[in-house]
């Protein structure tokens, strides 16, 4: 096993460099850390596990977790998997510090940002908005020795240590292949959506469009936005579907699914509508038993609570960076036989 020591003479510096980058005790020269950490990867260095807590009691990580909340139960159960995170972590002496939010709202993200800042917090686990004000932040944050871990939604051109959830380009091209399976290749798609604002939104919508040239009987006839609100969802789905009859398939890229679904029962719609939805809530499922959705894809809230915060605390405690920065969740397929 490699130590400290070999390390700091294979790069030519002290050992007490070499402990100030692996520990994260200390500002080092950049190059100087990437050539300890590169030596470090390829002798395979693990740390005593026992210095490793007690580096970290002393420390008292303190983590941030900003996350929708606000009429999406999909992330009761993520709060659920960071929660029994926050548990293990306490072993640490580490706090977690959670900040539920709107999911349109970009002001209150930064507020939230700024609030948990100034509360200590040494590492932030973020659902973002899709907004160049949250990159900007997240930048800065790095810049302060914060690092970020996004998770369930990304946002482009920001410096985090990676983002963690479903690849959502692929599940909407998942999506696509279902309903053609469903519709036996000749769907009138009505797609409802949740927000612009939200990049897995929009890529899971991005991604079954890009699938249906492949499916040249699949159309889309017209596309809603329901903020994830079951009561804005019920109105705009069922003036939709009225509108336009030929509707035989809908596309819930977002929340909102068990308010469009009542809309569709109301229409009479429920037998010749095939629906395809995201997550395995209590609605859903409920849903899925009357025969009203078709299948949903799942995309494992328990990884997305619990792989975010385990990063961070190996990145501030080791310096171990994650091996890429997309860590996709599974895409699961979940139908009526399969949904308990």
């Amino acid at each position: 096993m490699a130590t400290m020591k070999e390390i700091a003479e294979l790069a030519g510096v002290s050992r007490g460099t070499v402990d100030r980058v692996l520990n994260k005790r200390g500002a080092v020269n950049a190059k100087t850390e990437e050539k300890i950490l590169e030596i470090a990867r390829a002798l395979d260095y693990r740390p005593n596990k026992a210095g490793i807590a007690l580096a970290a009691q002393k420390r008292k990580y303190k983590f941030g977790i900003i996350m929708f909340g606000i009429g999406n139960p999909f992330f009761d159960d993520v709060c659920a998997a960071f929660t029994e995170a926050t548990n293990e972590l306490s072993e640490y002496n580490c706090s977690v510090l959670v900040r539920r939010t709107s999911a349109f709202g970009v002001e209150d993200q930064l507020d939230a940002i700024d609030d948990l800042v100034e509360k200590g917090i040494n590492g932030l686990v973020i659902a973002p908005q899709n907004n160049q004000a949250i990159a900007d932040k997240i930048n800065e944050l790095w810049e302060a020795g914060i690092p970020t871990v996004t998770f369930n939604t990304d946002v482009p051109g920001c410096k985090r240590l990676c983002y963690v959830g479903s690849n959502y380009h692929k599940c909407g091209q998942t999506a696509a292949g279902l309903m053609n399976l469903f519709c036996n290749g000749d769907a009138r798609v009505g797609i409802v959506n949740g927000s612009k604002q939200i990049l897995c939104h929009t890529e899971r919508i991005a991604g079954f469009c890009d699938r249906l040239k492949e499916y040249p009987g699949l159309s889309i006839v017209d596309s809603i936005e329901n903020n994830d609100d079951d009561f804005k969802s019920y109105d705009l789905t069922k003036e939709m579907i009225d509108k336009h009859p030929e509707i035989n398939a809908l596309y819930f890229a977002a929340g909102g699914t068990y308010g469009g679904c009542k809309a569709v029962i109301a229409a009479g719609r429920d037998k010749d509508i095939k629906i395809v939805t995201f997550d395995k809530i209590a609605t859903t499922v409920e849903m899925m038993r009357l025969g009203v959705i078709s299948a949903t894809i799942c995309q494992q809230p328990e990884v997305q609570g619990a792989l975010p915060l385990k990063i961070l605390f190996d990145y501030l405690t080791i310096g171990e960076k994650p091996a890429t920065d997309h860590v996709y969740t599974q895409t699961e397929i979940r139908i009526c036989e399969n949904i308990d």
